[in-house]
């Protein structure tokens, strides 16, 4: 899953930043408001992590712009600015919720969770396609009634094909969701992972179709 945060501070970036890779996230990080309009503009994102406070153009203005332009990607504040007015602004602009700084990382990833659950329609914590299932907070995926804990990168790739299972998602795709920015990838990175997976989960786990991408299934 791939995450934009936008965030002016750069210990409260890096500290964020790391924790979000640590859990399996790919983020970019960018450190105003212009480049944070410039990005949402050339990549897709899941959830975008917005601070208020940003220089050139603020946060108002990015969701705003998200909101015109990508009506369906999450989006969660996580700002100082307490006041009521603030915080009323930011949900009625269109925010999915709002954090207070300061925060523990725990509760911001709980949150992120939560929204994206919201946004996909799926109360239920437990991804699942009927065959496959994956827990989120403990990145842990069950197949046959075997349960397996998967890496920060193996949990990635599961997660982006089970938000949609029954599509094939290409190699570049499950790049995309899988790395951030400075991340470098390897030309069998998505093969490689697609291998540990199933060695994990059993070879039938994901699907590929040959000259196309890989999938799970849609029902199991």
């Amino acid at each position: 899953m791939r995450v934009l945060l936008v965030e002016d501070d750069r210990m409260i970036g890096e500290a964020v930043e790391g924790s979000l890779k640590q859990a399996g996230y790919a983020t970019d990080w960018v450190r105003d408001g212009s480049s944070a309009i410039a990005a949402l503009d050339t990549h897709r994102y899941e959830l975008v992590l917005l601070d208020l406070g940003v220089p050139k153009r603020d946060g108002h203005e990015v969701l705003a712009h998200i909101r015109r332009c990508r009506q369906g990607v999450p989006v969660l504040i996580v700002s100082a600015r307490d006041a009521l007015d603030e915080r009323l602004r930011g949900l009625d602009g269109g925010a999915d919720d709002y954090v207070l700084k300061p925060f523990e990382m725990a509760e911001l990833l709980a949150r992120m969770r939560a929204v994206i659950r919201r946004r996909a329609g799926a109360p239920d914590p437990i991804m699942s396609n009927g065959v496959l299932s994956l827990d989120p907070v403990s990145r842990e995926a069950a197949a046959g009634g075997a349960s397996v804990q998967l890496t920060a990168r193996e949990f990635s790739l599961l997660h982006a094909l089970l938000m949609r299972p029954g599509a094939i998602l290409s190699r570049h795709e499950l790049e995309g969701r899988i790395y951030g920015w400075n991340e470098e990838v390897e030309s069998n990175a998505v093969e490689f992972l697609i291998h540990a997976v199933r060695k994990k989960l059993g070879s039938a786990a994901i699907k590929n179709v040959r000259g196309v991408g890989w999938m799970v299934s849609k029902q199991g």
